[in-house]
């Protein structure tokens, strides 16, 4: 990017901060998006045509659809700040590529693979060993209140007081929610606290920091194993979707689920129901008892 390019980005980069409340990690991966499509436009960036940006899809032809459809939000994001700020007059992003592609369905795990997980957990945290105490803890907090990595591994050591049954959760762009907690993650902490180093920050200390996502990763993926469950099926997202997905069967709201997630947008939470639809697909063409019937000539 030409130096003004920069300028301009910086001067994006510092409002989406200010305004959007974007961590560190959003505005790197604004900065790499922006830097890469500016590769592709001859000569300035935010001063860039509508006929300049019209040939960045066939220069993404061989990207991945998500990765062009971000790149193409963050254009976009880019040129409504300019035009916001009286920086240029138009906006020519509706000539960038909107790329169509199926979103993933979430891999989720069955309530019985859960109750398995739990049972180990327990059997292990009866022996009264720390490690156990705290892995039950960090189980219960993940299942059950569908905690983010990064917001479960970086909860205060004074996040859950006595007589409230909810935690106040920061999460992504340091928006704050209420995350209810279940009695039975309430007994699991507080057991892990009678243990739990004291004179830390943290609620799951290591080191002189929280022990980090890699090492939940690598804490759940075991507790997996212990269960019978293959490790590379399970990470601490796959028991957030399995808290979502559980829910949504049990009855819950689709706009209290959101709140619970902590979702900006309800098209997000509203994957889930295409998951329960798929599972219930499933279930009527591998259960019913129609399954198992030959046609008949």
């Amino acid at each position: 990017m030409t130096p003004e390019d920069e300028a301009l980005v910086d001067r994006f980069l510092d409002m989406m901060a200010a305004e959007a409340g974007a961590s560190k990690h959003t505005l790197a991966a604004y900065r790499n998006d922006l830097g890469r499509a500016g590769e592709g436009v001859s000569g300035s960036l935010g001063m860039a045509s509508a006929d300049d940006l019209s040939g960045l899809g066939a220069q993404w032809a061989e990207l991945a659809p998500s990765t062009v459809a971000r790149r193409s939000a963050a254009l976009r994001r880019f040129y409504a700040f300019l035009v916001d700020d009286g920086l240029r007059q138009d906006d020519p992003s509706e000539a960038l590529p909107r790329p169509r592609f199926e979103r993933p369905l979430p891999r989720i795990l069955e309530e019985e693979e859960i109750s398995r997980m739990f049972q180990a957990a327990e059997d292990r945290a009866a022996s009264g060993e720390p490690v156990a105490l705290r892995n039950l803890a960090l189980l219960e907090l993940l299942y059950g209140s569908g905690l983010r990595a990064t917001e479960l591994v970086s909860l205060p050591r004074g996040a859950m007081r006595p007589g409230q049954p909810f935690l106040i959760v920061r999460g992504k762009g340091s928006k704050e929610r209420l995350v209810p907690i279940s009695t039975r993650a309430d007994a699991a902490v507080r057991k892990w606290l009678e243990i739990a180093p004291g004179g830390v920050l943290w609620l799951f200390p290591s080191g002189k920091s929280h022990i980090s996502r890699v090492r939940l990763f690598q804490i759940v993926r075991a507790m997996a194993a212990d269960a019978g469950i293959a490790p590379d099926r399970v990470s601490p997202h796959v028991l957030r979707h399995a808290f979502a997905t559980h829910l949504l069967s049990g009855g819950a709201d689709l706009r209290v689920l959101q709140s619970l997630l902590g979702h900006a947008d309800i098209a997000t939470t509203q994957i889930y129901t295409h998951v329960d639809s798929a599972r219930l697909v499933e279930l009527v063409n591998t259960r019913h008892p129609l399954a198992t019937r030959g046609r008949s000539a």
